[in-house]
């Protein structure tokens, strides 16, 4: 049986609150699909935790400050706080910003034993911090000891040597992040690490195939995948001279995404994927710059070249500190870690998987061709007003893969129900909804403007819609529905009265009435 390299996890919680740049005592919360990924101390004493839907958790905490998550603003934030440890080790590797790892046996042995890597570790890191979040540090057999290690840890906490088994034994089973899994293991009475480790290794691959396998591994204390003796050979190497030197993202980023896409192709030849990349840059002055970035799973094309955009954004637009002094001249992207591919499986009638695959192509092809950001499909956010329900986002922030039509009053696409906002107007939605609404007037018969009371009552009936396209006559027409939005934030507080007018050329209209002015908002063709 392998033992698992001793390896050094440093975890900072709640990183993309911090990458945020507010105080962490406000209630804040960073978002992602319209889930909460993070929150501040501040918001989870009020109730605000991961996996809440935006709604919920702004029905908890009213003065709730959301953001949205941007990982490449996280990299650039977490690049100056690596680079502390640059003379430690220079084989720093990234799972994700604001989690960092590396192999402990050079470290511990020059710098004299665990203890002494662990405290210098959280020095140089917590100096880099200056008081932004707090630090932990993990030691033991293994990444995935290590990182619960540091979870645990008040500020360090090391593991000994041989000791990981005992020490996962006890934590419940969905540390092992892999829901589908773990609910059939609790379903079963594996309630602990220590139980499930305790099955035999032939019928957990027997039951629950290799994803099985894998966790059934880790909660042993091993590592995921028996290791490897083939080190990746270096024609699987790719790197490109930049002529001019470039000082900009867009222009090595565009480069990075070539090299991305060949590199893919060559361990896509061999049946491999790769799990751990070394992104390498050299500068004009001769300075060679290098980072480790780990994938839980495969890295893709897209997910290697967000990768590369992430760390360039680090180093080019980081700290005055860790900035490099001249343009980069030369990327280079080496598979540091390989394992057999698993291959592909295709939808039941052999279309489905395929079809993403493929639409997940040409928007990974288009994003190295215009950016990053120019590529964008709908997310829904939800609202009480169709302007309000879809926005448009970088394609490169969502998963492509698996999105379906979103049925009414499902948040997410996931065919999940989720209860309608209160004051959301009902089916049938709009067709149309101009991105800028349009200025108009609403008369009554004497044909002065038709106004809404405090109370929710209309002055008088409508009787003329006008607005710069032309002024019809009103047939029939049904509200007011008054909204009285965030009335606790002054800065943010809205209040509107909407009405549906259909007019006499048969086109119904959403108008909305707000500061005195009348608005047309959307349109039933």
């Amino acid at each position: 049986m392998s033992v698992p390299v001793r390896t050094l996890v440093a975890w900072c919680p709640d990183w993309p609150i911090v990458a945020l740049g507010l105080p962490f005592d406000e209630a804040v919360a960073v978002v992602e699909s319209n889930t909460v990924i993070a929150a501040s101390p501040g918001a989870r004493r009020l109730g605000v935790a991961r996996g809440l839907r935006r709604r919920v958790a702004q029905a908890r905490c009213a003065e709730l400050v959301v953001g949205e998550r941007d990982e490449a603003r996280e990299a650039r934030t977490f690049e100056p706080v690596l680079a502390a440890l640059d003379d430690i080790t220079p084989r720093v590797e990234v799972t994700r910003p604001g989690t960092c790892a590396f192999a402990m046996r050079g470290p511990a042995r020059y710098f004299g034993g665990d203890r002494a890597v662990a405290e210098l570790v959280h020095e140089r890191m917590a100096d880099a911090l200056a008081g932004r979040t707090d630090l932990r540090v993990g030691i033991a057999d293994g990444p995935f000891a290590a990182a619960l290690a540091a979870r645990s840890a008040a500020p360090t906490r090391i593991v000994e040597a041989g000791g990981s088994p005992s020490f996962l034994a006890p934590m419940p089973i969905s540390v092992l992040e892999r829901p589908e899994l773990t609910d059939v293991l609790v379903r079963l009475g594996l309630h602990r690490l220590g139980s499930f480790a305790a099955l035999p290794a032939t019928d957990v691959l027997a039951r629950f195939g290799s994803d099985g396998r894998g966790a059934h591994r880790l909660a042993a204390g091993l590592d995921e995948r028996p290791p490897d003796a083939r080190l990746p050979p270096s024609d699987w190497s790719v790197s490109t001279e930049i002529d001019p030197p470039a000082d900009r993202i867009d222009r090595v980023a565009f480069c990075a995404r070539s090299l991305a896409d060949e590199l893919h192709r060559r361990l896509d030849r061999e049946g491999i994927s790769c799990t751990r990349i070394a992104i390498e840059a050299e500068t004009e002055h001769g300075e060679v710059l290098l980072r480790l970035w780990r994938h839980e799973g495969a890295l893709s094309a897209g997910a290697i070249a967000d990768r590369v955009r992430w760390q360039l954004d680090g180093w080019l637009n980081g700290s005055a500190a860790t900035r490099p002094s001249g343009g980069i001249v030369r990327i280079a992207l080496l598979p540091d870690e390989v394992v057999p591919a698993k291959g592909r499986q295709l939808g039941f009638w052999g279309g489905e998987s395929e079809v993403d695959e493929r639409a997940a192509r040409v928007v990974a092809r288009l994003q190295g061709q215009l950016g990053a950001d120019a590529v964008r499909v709908p997310e829904h956010r939800g609202g009480r007003h169709p302007d309000e329900q879809l926005v448009l986002v970088p394609a490169a922030t969502v998963e492509l893969r698996g999105r379906t039509v979103m049925a009414d009053g499902d948040a997410d696409g996931d065919g999940v129900q989720t209860p309608p906002w209160p004051g959301r107007l009902p089916p049938p939605s709009p067709s149309r909804v101009p991105s800028d609404p349009w200025p108009a007037e609403l008369r009554d018969e004497s044909g002065s403007m038709v106004t809404v009371t405090g109370r929710g009552m209309v002055s008088s009936p409508p009787a003329r819609l006008v607005i710069e396209s032309g002024d019809w006559g009103v047939v029939a027409w049904a509200g007011p529905w008054p909204v009285d939005e965030r009335w606790w934030d002054t800065g943010d507080h809205r209040r509107r009265a909407r009405f549906q007018i259909l007019t006499d050329d048969g086109r119904a209209r959403l108008l909305s009435l707000e500061r005195g002015r009348w608005w047309v908002t959307a349109l039933w063709d």
